[in-house]
């Protein structure tokens, strides 16, 4: 009995890395059928890289940074989710453009529209937290009273979160672009949007923590913006996605450390009330 249950699990283990081997191939043959696509979205990333640069340059004022009018912070913030998530997406929008070819050429514009609108709507969410938490505990929650000590908790969240069977899930969803894209994929115009926002928000269940800890680091911080999409290209496209997870987790609980510990020793850190973070505030008027 117990031989034969051993058995089953390897052969699970087996087929699940013959899955993921599968998958990976599909990727990689897609990606180089449709070259174009990739290579579209990664000029896209690139140039909402530097728009990104050019509007919040020397705006980075360390954790509780102000977002701004929702309006500004709105179109910030869909440009840096393209910045950020477009290269991680790429070879998905190129399988899903393999497959509806011979249907409609442009429909992965519409999917990589669907997949933006999702994280756009997940932004609206976090401004309206951040802005509601910023009212009623902006005192209490200063980085000199208990700012410090929840922004160690966050990242020791989203930390966590890394090892949590959701997360297992969710990564699982977005480095398989047969499961993502299975159903009515094949719509329309809309079925494409719609699509692409699935897509985003299987993305978002997997990164939103990510995203979470970006806020409690800076969310003006191009250095954390970089960490922070290293990590989710890792995680998607890289071929060991349980090592890429752990491996977050623990840069996360490193950063926590260092918080709690030193915050002023960690690189790319602006400590609120610091004179970086007192021109970031002049910067953003």
């Amino acid at each position: 009995m117990n031989h034969d249950i051993a058995g089953a699990m390897n052969g699970s283990v087996a087929g699940g890395a013959r899955a993921e081997r599968h998958e990976l191939a599909t990727l990689i043959e897609a990606s180089r059928s449709r070259l174009d696509v990739v290579l579209l979205l990664l000029v896209s990333a690139g140039i909402a890289w530097w728009s990104t640069a050019v509007r919040m340059g020397g705006m980075d004022a360390g954790p509780g940074t102000s977002l701004g009018a929702l309006g500004w912070f709105t179109g910030v913030w869909t440009v840096m989710m393209a910045a950020m998530m477009l290269p991680s997406l790429a070879p998905t929008a190129a399988v899903y453009a393999t497959l509806v070819r011979r249907r409609e050429p442009s429909w992965w514009l519409l999917f990589a529209g669907g997949y933006l609108l999702a994280w756009s709507a997940a932004g609206l969410v976090a401004y309206g937290l951040f802005e509601l938490g910023t009212d009623l505990f902006a005192g209490p929650l200063g980085w000199h009273a208990g700012g410090r000590w929840l922004t160690a908790g966050v990242l020791a969240f989203a930390a966590a979160y890394q090892l949590t069977p959701v997360k297992s899930v969710c990564l699982a969803r977005c480095r398989s672009p047969h499961q993502l894209l299975a159903g009515r994929w094949l719509r329309g115009r809309a079925g494409a949007l719609a699509t692409g926002a699935r897509s985003g928000r299987w993305c978002i269940g997997c990164s939103w923590a990510l995203m979470v800890a970006l806020f409690a680091l800076g969310v003006m911080s191009l250095s954390w913006m970089a960490l922070v999409a290293a990590l989710v290209v890792f995680e998607k496209l890289g071929p060991w996605p349980r090592a890429a997870s752990v491996a977050t987790a623990v840069v996360l609980g490193a950063l926590t450390i260092g918080i709690v510990a030193s915050p002023h020793e960690i690189p790319g850190l602006v400590v609120p009330g610091s004179h970086r973070a007192m021109n970031a505030m002049k910067a953003m008027g």
